[in-house]
């Protein structure tokens, strides 16, 4: 890079917001997850205008919360808890150290130079790993910054027009928007494989990650993505992401990617409809 060009603004993975709805009004607060996260009722889980933060909101993940709209399954896994989607019609389970976000909460990622910070990707009542698992104060505020592990979640793939180009291009998104940008070209993009889930769920599998990413903050690292995208009950595809670090000691191995994605099933009373 020349000397008059301006450093690229670094993965802004380490700061992130969470809107919680309740009734009509919508508050934010600050929390660990992977990306940024916010609400819009839109066909891709998107994110809108990002509302005023404060301090005074709490969100919960309460599982009374998770599973009193209806249709919550118990767990394929004994001692895992189970995460809906209902909107999308998407349920799936995660180990206990696996904590859960609300049903409203929406998880995403932007162009780091984008001013209205327009989602790249999304997904909807994630579930997030070891949220405080890096924190640094890498632009010298005074306010440290905190990085999760690993978070899992479901999208809707308005648009697309199969399940393996869905599942493609939103696991690349995913490792792009959070470890690589604004390089697109350390991405190692997995050919597409049929999979199926316990219950019957038949899509594509896609894993993408990246390798050699430039380390200019203390929890910079390459990044991996996992898509499983389906048709739910409405026939409209859908999605299942795992998105973490990658290439660090306590990477989540393969064989747990692969049996979380395994209890994916459908949402009994979930239609799809946006």
């Amino acid at each position: 890079m020349g000397m008059s060009a301006p450093e690229p603004p670094g993965p802004r993975r380490n700061r992130t917001t969470v809107a919680v709805v309740a009734a009509s009004a919508a508050v934010v607060v600050a929390c660990a997850a992977v990306g940024y996260l916010a609400l819009r009722d839109d066909g891709n889980d998107e994110a809108g205008p990002r509302p005023t933060p404060t301090a005074s909101a709490s969100a919960s993940t309460d599982k009374t919360d998770r599973d009193a709209g209806g249709g919550g399954s118990d767990p394929l896994v004994a001692g895992w808890n189970t995460v809906v989607n209902a909107k999308r019609g998407i349920t799936f389970d995660v180990p206990a150290s696996w904590k859960r976000q609300s049903a409203d909460w929406v998880s995403y990622v932007t162009e780091n130079d984008d001013p209205k910070e327009k989602p790249l990707v999304a997904m909807m009542a994630p579930a997030v790993l070891k949220e405080k698992w890096c924190t640094s104060d890498d632009d010298k505020d005074g306010t440290p910054e905190e990085s999760s592990l690993a978070s899992v979640g479901t999208t809707g793939e308005q648009g697309s027009t199969s399940a393996a180009e869905a599942a493609e291009d939103t696991a690349k998104t995913w490792v792009y928007g959070l470890y690589t940008q604004p390089d697109r070209s350390r991405l190692t993009v997995g050919e597409p494989e049929s999979f199926r889930t316990k219950s019957g769920v038949e899509g594509s599998l896609v894993t993408v990650t990246s390798s050699g990413s430039p380390k200019k903050g203390k929890c910079d690292t390459d990044g991996k993505a996992v898509t499983f995208a389906f048709k739910n009950a409405a026939g409209k595809f859908v999605s299942w992401t795992y998105v973490g670090a990658h290439g660090v000691p306590d990477e989540v191995s393969d064989a747990t990617i692969r049996q979380i994605l395994g209890t994916v099933r459908l949402f009994k009373d979930g239609d799809g409809e946006d």
